[in-house]
C-alpha cells in the first residue's frame, strides 16, 4: 500500500462526493457527509482498480501517469458512493414533501 496513492484516492474521492452532490441536488447530502463518503468510495474503489489494474501500482514512483489513474478512480468511486447511499437515504425517508 502505497501513501502516494492512497492520498491521490482520498483527494480524487472528496471532490467526486462534492462534485455528484452540488450536480444532482437530490442526492446532496450536505458538504462535510458528502466529503467523508467521497474519501471512503475514493480509497475503497481506488485500492479495488489498483488490483485489477497493475499499472495504477506505480502511483509512489513519481509516475504523473499512475497518480493522474488514482485521482480519477477515486473521484468516480467516490462519486458513486456518493450518490448511492445519497439514493437510499431518500428512498428510506419516504415521499418528499412539495
Amino acid at each position: 500500500m502505497d501513501l502516494t496513492a492512497l492520498i491521490a484516492q482520498l483527494l480524487g474521492g472528496v471532490a467526486g462526493g462534492n462534485a455528484v452532490g452540488k450536480g444532482v441536488p437530490s442526492v446532496d447530502l450536505g458538504p462535510i457527509v458528502n466529503s467523508v463518503l467521497g474519501g471512503a468510495g475514493g480509497i475503497a474503489g481506488g485500492q479495488l482498480l489498483q488490483a485489477l489494474i497493475p499499472m495504477l501500482t506505480g502511483a509512489g514512483g513519481g509516475d504523473v501517469g499512475a497518480i493522474v489513474g488514482q485521482l480519477v478512480g477515486g473521484g468516480a468511486s467516490g462519486a458513486i458512493l456518493t450518490a448511492i447511499i445519497g439514493l437510499v437515504k431518500n428512498a428510506m425517508s419516504g415521499p418528499q414533501k412539495a
